[in-house]
């Protein structure tokens, strides 16, 4: 009997320990609940300094192409994103800024995202900048956006210069004998039904003396 009930007991032992593992774990993750929780609150006051200095820059960038993009803003516990979709002859050009945290709500993630299609060049479609949660440097942040716009008003701009997007969209000064795209025009003139492209209104002006056409 005695051997039994040193079995017993040792199979209660078991059961015991396995029963205060889980509530230790019960408290390990209570308290890991907690401290994130606190760290979201940390995330979201690093987010609003974030905001002062990425607003201006953001609202630069839209001043620039004025009619031509249009923003959509996202906001949930663990990120910010401004999401721009840009009006282009030559394509589809999506823009995406976002600062996120990882799942422990550690560090935070600057991202920038660039999608053009279809593309017939070279550019940088990812850009990543980490800091730790309690470091995080909003100079250093500001920075690296405006960085990141000056290499997208690049890639945009170069939309334009490729020949390959432009092909359909190039004319020729009929005086000059240039060929450009259409909006590079510095000048044009309607006569006969058709409209003409100049690379300036000194062309335009010879174009119109040649074809004794009255211009203002």
């Amino acid at each position: 009997m005695s051997e039994l009930k040193s079995l017993s007991s040792r199979i209660d032992d078991e059961f015991a320990a396995v029963e205060k593992k889980v509530k230790d774990l019960q408290t390990e993750w209570l308290q890991q609940y907690r401290e994130r929780r606190k760290r979201l609150k940390d995330l979201d006051q690093i987010f609003q300094k974030l905001a002062e200095a990425w607003k201006p820059r953001l609202d630069t960038l839209m001043q620039k192409f004025g009619d031509r993009v249009q923003v959509t803003p996202r906001l949930t516990p663990s990120s910010r994103e401004a999401a721009f979709e840009f009006q282009a002859k030559q394509g589809r050009v999506r823009l995406r800024f976002s600062a996120e945290t990882d799942r422990d709500v550690s560090k935070v993630i600057l991202r920038c995202d660039l999608e053009i299609i279809p593309v017939y060049f070279r550019y940088q479609p990812h850009a990543e900048l980490e800091f730790p949660l309690d470091a995080v440097d909003e100079v250093a942040a500001a920075r690296w956006v405006d960085d990141r716009i000056v290499e997208f008003v690049r890639a945009y701009l170069s939309m334009g210069e490729n020949e390959l997007y432009s092909q359909e969209h190039l004319v020729e000064d009929p005086v000059a004998g240039v060929r450009f795209p259409d909006f590079a025009a510095g000048a044009t003139l309607e006569w006969q039904g058709k409209k003409y492209y100049f690379i300036g209104e000194e062309t335009r002006q010879e174009f119109a003396r040649q074809n004794e056409v009255a211009v203002q």
